[in-house]
């Protein structure tokens, strides 16, 4: 049986298929909230599966945004508030600033 993913809207409104925010974005909010988030979790609160939940965090690492602490049998994230951003657009944007943006006033 395939994995449930998350929908978005009202109940009852076919689901628009973009968001305003990535995945990779979305994932790395989700190891703000949480730096032992489990792959698992974090793919249920993106709505993916949890190979595409691993590679976004690969990409995320071998970008330079995050870094991996293996800790006993589970991994630890932690945001490199640092990095630039990518995009030609927000290259002078640091990782931690759009992070604390999205975040709002949560510790």
């Amino acid at each position: 049986m395939p994995e449930q993913l998350a929908t978005y809207g009202e109940p009852g409104v076919a689901p628009s298929h973009w968001t305003f925010l990535t995945n990779h974005t979305l994932v790395l909010l989700c190891l703000a909230e949480d730096p032992a988030i489990r792959v698992r979790d974090v793919a249920q609160q993106v709505g993916i599966t949890e190979r595409a939940a691993l590679r976004i965090l690969h990409d995320l690492a071998e970008g330079g945004y995050v870094a991996r602490e293996r800790v006993g049998r589970r991994n630890r994230y932690r945001i490199q508030p640092n990095a630039l951003m990518r995009h030609p657009m927000q290259r002078a944007t640091r990782v931690g600033a759009l992070v604390e943006a999205l975040r709002g006033s949560r510790p």
